[in-house]
């Protein structure tokens, strides 16, 4: 291929860029807005309006390419040419949408206007004559396939699960975890902007021991003024408070309310002791993404807000 001819079909595959750029999003606004206005029905004369328009400006700008382009050598010619690149560019526009609404990153919003000519480009350059114009379109479609398919759904996961994760730690010093009591799981677990609670199973759905986080609900620990019948509560010297609520029958529940810096974390259980909860207490530590990932993979962890 001389230079004159490169130059004419990067001429050529230009126009058909620029114009399909230039009109696709008119018309796909003009579909838009009478869709949204007057339903299906409506639209449909647009639509019947918009093929023939497209198909037109595509022939016409395939006037320039009649020395390189074989089919743009008479007008029927022209006008088959330009319903083919019509037909596969709007494919691959249908195919980048799909992508789009995937919550696959297109750039900005000129981006994407500009975007909307290349498959047209792409394919108009699969009827021009020559193998590295052909490579290069068949490179630029499996770039397009690659990243719409693949790496752009990829990125986007990891981009949602990016803000997935801000949200959990938008009150990080709430976010602070015990050693998992032998045989339990966590169960379920909730972040809010007041309070962060952890609820441990055990495997047998026999005993559980209930984490709650949260801003201290006074300036120094102390017992709640008014506390119910079979209720007891005391305050020892290091500010730990020890609440303990009997049941007929003799079982109880035993709460131990514990300040770490700026907050105070709560562990209450029916079915471990004082010491078996003051351990637990001791184990208290800030949440790793470790820990914050296998809440997450396990269904454990409620979203912030729900």
């Amino acid at each position: 291929m001389t230079s004159d001819r490169k130059a004419l079909t990067a001429f050529h595959l230009f126009v058909v860029w620029a114009v399909t750029a230039a009109a696709a999003p008119a018309l796909g606004f003009a579909l838009l807005v009478t869709a949204w206005g007057g339903g299906t029905g409506a639209a449909v004369p647009v639509v019947a309006l918009s093929v023939p328009l497209m198909v037109g400006l595509l022939a016409v700008a395939g006037i320039p390419a009649k020395t390189v382009v074989p089919l743009c050598g008479s007008m029927p010619q022209r006008l088959g040419w330009a319903s083919s690149v019509f037909v596969l560019g709007t494919l691959g526009v249908l195919a980048g949408l799909a992508a789009y609404a995937e919550d696959v990153d297109l750039g900005s919003a000129s981006t994407r206007i500009a975007l909307l000519g290349v498959p047209y480009a792409v394919a108009a350059a699969f009827f021009v004559p020559n193998r590295w114009v052909r490579l290069g379109a068949v490179a630029a479609l499996g770039a397009g396939v690659a990243y719409g398919g693949f790496l752009g759904p990829a990125q986007s996961q990891q981009r949602q699960h990016a803000e997935e994760i801000a949200r959990y730690r938008e009150h990080p010093e709430l976010l602070h975890v015990i050693a998992t009591p032998p045989g339990m799981r966590a169960a379920r677990a909730e972040a809010g902007a007041a309070a962060f609670s952890v609820e441990y199973h055990s495997v047998r759905q026999d005993g559980y021991v209930a984490l709650t986080v949260r801003s201290p609900l006074t300036p120094e620990p102390k017992c709640p003024e008014l506390v119910e019948k079979d209720v007891s509560c005391t305050v020892d010297g290091h500010g730990e408070t020890r609440l303990v609520r009997e049941f007929p029958g003799g079982g109880r529940s035993i709460t131990l309310t514990r300040r770490h810096h700026d907050v105070e974390a709560e562990v209450t259980s029916q079915t471990l002791d004082e010491p078996g909860l003051r351990r637990l207490l001791s184990t208290l530590h800030p949440l790793s993404d470790a820990e914050l990932e296998g809440l997450m993979r396990e269904g454990v962890i409620d979203p912030p807000g729900s």
